[in-house]
């Protein structure tokens, strides 16, 4: 009984291990905050840091944006008529929202390595941009004002 609780311990933080660096990229992780974090003072800071967002090399990220819709409502971008080449000057097809979403951009003001990065919050509205595979967006490419 002991030896089965010592190797289920040792399989449990085995596994933990395993997953610490894994880093999600999602586009409902990295982008998607609804409903909408309560933290607004510190809105930028805190959910960059929850997320672990950051560039490859660890730099601080220069601009980052939290889309505040049901992920059903971003879903749906994949089956807009708004069809369209991705503006980063790639062959991938962009396809933009017919209605506008509430986001935050994340402006980089300070910092250059992460996790010390401060950012300046700006709420908007505007059209998302995103590219999509059979199952629905793959990668958020901007936003249009």
């Amino acid at each position: 009984m002991v030896l089965m609780v010592i190797v289920f311990l040792l399989l449990l933080f085995w596994e933990n291990e395993t997953t610490e660096d894994i880093t999600l990229t999602s586009i409902e992780h990295l982008h998607v905050d609804y409903p909408q974090n309560s933290a607004l003072l510190r809105y930028c800071n805190y959910m960059i840091l929850q997320r672990v967002i950051r560039e490859p090399d660890h730099a601080c990220k220069k601009l980052h944006v939290f889309i505040h819709e049901r992920p059903q409502k971003i879903n749906s971008v994949c089956t807009s008529s708004k069809q369209m080449t991705c503006p980063n000057y790639s062959d991938s097809s962009c396809f933009q929202s017919e209605t506008r979403f509430r986001m935050t951009v994340c402006q980089l003001i300070d910092g250059t390595r992460y996790p010390a990065c401060r950012y300046q919050i700006a709420p908007i509205e505007g059209f998302i941009l995103v590219t999509c595979d059979d199952l629905g967006p793959v990668n958020f490419q901007g936003y249009i004002e």
